[in-house]
């Protein structure tokens, strides 16, 4: 019985008034059965009268006046039944809807593009994270995975390099993706090499700049690298000049802990150490900033540096989910459609001999 006591507790002033028509217009069609019981007259039907005058006098004699057949006074009325069914089909028609309580969604304008080295390199086991010895990719999933948390409201987007640059994800709202989508990555998917040029600028190709200015307005891009550039068909410097002119903010942040490597070991690697002189310029022509991180502890330090710096006011915006109500209605004509059925069929049956 508890159901009864909600129903009887139901508020139904407030209930109604969340329900709203979403073609109201399909009302005007109510009148339409009675307009053409008004106006349409049914075709008279051409039949050839049977004359047979001795046989009717002969009826007529033989046969008493209670039984013989009326005429039909067939007066036309629309039955109850069917204007029932009719008003449920235009109200089922009109898409009642119930609208639920309003969500807020917060958005801010910020546009924030974030771009992680899979070089070979990120393999290296040198951070700390949880008690254990883990490489370097590993401890970025764990301290960039809160900082897309903490960045509700903003449109973020994920590209990925190694010799090659990779965009798995543009500009979007769905945390949650991209968040996914870093977890997902794996050192050496983008190739062993470092395309530092070439990450900035697939970073200016999937940024929209404003029409008015020509120029990205609140985007930033965050570089995380453990290396220098080795590979790619852009320097990085051309492209940051190119952020520049665009109004790019780039922050760079160096991960892992840097040693001189210089003779025989540098060239069976291939790979020079972090290039922080190029990482430090990037930043300075942006107007942005230079982060090294020797630890996991530094490097979530520096995410919520930013985090601070790249602060802005959310704009708070409604939606809410709706429930569409068509359905009751039509179920019920289509039940109303089917007593009369049965009411005619039981009509035509009684009235046979």
């Amino acid at each position: 019985m508890d159901w009864l006591a909600n129903l009887y507790t139901l508020n139904w002033v407030a209930f109604l008034s969340e329900i709203e028509l979403l073609w109201p217009w399909a009302i005007a069609f109510l009148p339409l059965p009675w307009l053409i019981y008004r106006f349409v007259k049914p075709v008279s039907q051409q039949q050839t009268p049977l004359l047979a005058p001795n046989i009717v006098q002969r009826l007529e004699q033989q046969m008493p006046p209670e039984q013989l057949i009326a005429p039909n006074k067939n007066t036309r009325r629309i039955p109850l039944l069917l204007i029932a069914l009719w008003c449920l089909l235009i109200l089922a028609a009109t898409r009642p809807v119930l609208f639920m309580s309003p969500n807020p969604f917060e958005a801010s304008g910020k546009e924030m593009m974030l771009s992680v080295d899979l070089s070979g390199s990120m393999q290296k086991e040198d951070m700390y994270l949880g008690g254990y010895d883990v490489d370097r990719l590993t401890a970025v999933k764990a301290v960039v995975s809160t900082f897309i948390e903490q960045r509700q409201g903003d449109r973020m987007g994920l590209i990925v390099f190694g010799t090659q640059a990779f965009l798995q994800s543009p500009l979007t709202y769905d945390l949650h993706t991209v968040k996914t989508l870093l977890n997902e990555t794996a050192i050496g998917m983008a190739g062993n090499n470092t395309a530092i040029g070439d990450a900035i600028g697939l970073t200016l190709k999937h940024l929209k700049p404003n029409p008015k200015t020509g120029k990205y307005n609140n985007a930033v891009l965050i570089l995380l690298t453990d290396g220098s550039n080795t590979a790619g068909q852009v320097e990085p410097l051309q492209a940051a000049e190119k952020a520049k002119e665009q109004g790019l903010k780039i922050y760079t942040i160096a991960v892992g802990r840097v040693s001189h490597r210089t003779g025989l070991d540098l060239f069976l690697s291939g790979k020079s150490d972090i290039d922080t002189d190029t990482l430090k310029r990037i930043a300075q022509l942006t107007d942005g900033q230079f982060f090294q991180a020797n630890d996991t502890q530094q490097l979530s330090e520096i995410y919520q540096y930013i985090n601070q710096l790249e602060s802005s006011e959310h704009e708070v915006f409604n939606y809410r989910n709706r429930s569409e109500l068509y359905v009751w209605p039509l179920g019920l004509a289509f039940i109303f459609s089917l007593l009369f059925a049965s009411l005619s069929l039981r009509k035509t049956l009684g009235a046979r001999p």
